[in-house]
């Protein structure tokens, strides 16, 4: 069993769901992305711990990006 896999797609959820929270944003939503990256990086891509720290990275710069654009 990846142990150790599951734990960081834990982290980056509580982060992303936190960060959501301090935005009051969907906490469900932004938790759910990341999973969904992180699960799809480790598990179907196999890009292993650079691919998921990317794709998570990827998805901070996409939320602020969409942040910054909904903001007046």
């Amino acid at each position: 069993m990846p142990y150790l896999p599951i734990l960081m797609i834990v982290v980056f959820a509580v982060f992303y769901y936190r960060a959501a929270e301090m935005e009051k944003e969907s906490g469900l939503l932004w938790c759910g992305l990341s999973i969904l990256i992180s699960i799809t990086t480790l598990f179907f891509l196999r890009w292993g711990w650079l691919g998921t720290v990317l794709g998570q990275a990827g998805l901070f710069v996409g939320i602020t990006l969409l942040r910054m654009t909904r903001k007046p």
